[in-house]
């Protein structure tokens, strides 16, 4: 399903894992396994127009030209500290991909993002990126990573989240219009300290047992 450039999938592999994501009972262990899986399942639709190139195989039979992926490099960009427990599920289908990282917490009394960190291939402007956070839910800490990403030439960007709140699809929308966002389930609201309702928590704290 797609809302504006928000798609959203429904297969129901994703949402089965996201349902049990959302389960205050599940625990750690559990919680960052199904993080995992749940990035791989999305990520294959989010490489559905990678570029393709013909090549000429040998098979034990005979040889023939097959379509393989082009050459184009791919860099994962994690928002520090959730989006690292996305990055091994993506590194399944691409385990070429390079993996830079953002560092962004967000403001308790502002809700405003705070950059801490940012490191980089040198090349990253020349590559397909991905940004990762699984919470998307003011988009403040989504649209400062783009900002610093473009800022570094970066033209081909893609945001990649498991659960989204219309104000962070709104905002995006508004910043950064050519970006598309890929999410399993765009849910109701924020709550007053700007959680996503349901939602399913924090997610950096359910990843790594924080609290």
């Amino acid at each position: 399903m797609q809302v504006g450039n928000t798609f959203i999938f429904e297969h129901p592999l994703i949402q089965h894992k996201l349902a049990l994501m959302r389960d205050k009972n599940t625990n750690t262990k559990d919680f960052r396994t199904l993080t995992n899986e749940l990035a791989e399942l999305m990520v294959y639709e989010v490489t559905k127009d990678l570029p393709l190139v013909e090549k000429e195989i040998e098979t034990p039979i005979t040889k023939a030209t097959f379509k393989v992926l082009a050459d184009t490099p791919i860099t994962l960009v994690p928002i520090l500290r959730a989006g690292l427990g996305m990055v091994e599920g993506v590194q399944r289908l691409l385990p070429t991909a390079r993996v830079g990282h953002i560092g962004v917490y967000r403001d308790p009394q502002t809700h405003e993002p705070v950059e801490y960190y940012c490191k980089m291939p040198d090349d990253v402007a020349e590559s397909i990126v991905f940004v990762l956070d699984p919470m998307f839910a003011t988009g403040g800490s989504a649209c400062a990573a783009l900002d610093l990403l473009k800022a570094r030439g970066c033209k081909d960007l893609r945001m990649v989240c498991m659960v989204a709140a219309p104000p962070a699809v709104e905002r995006i929308a508004k910043e950064h219009p050519d970006v598309p966002v890929y999410c399993a389930a765009l849910d109701e609201c924020l709550n007053e300290n700007a959680y996503i309702v349901p939602g399913l928590g924090d997610a950096g704290d359910r990843i790594f047992g924080t609290k």
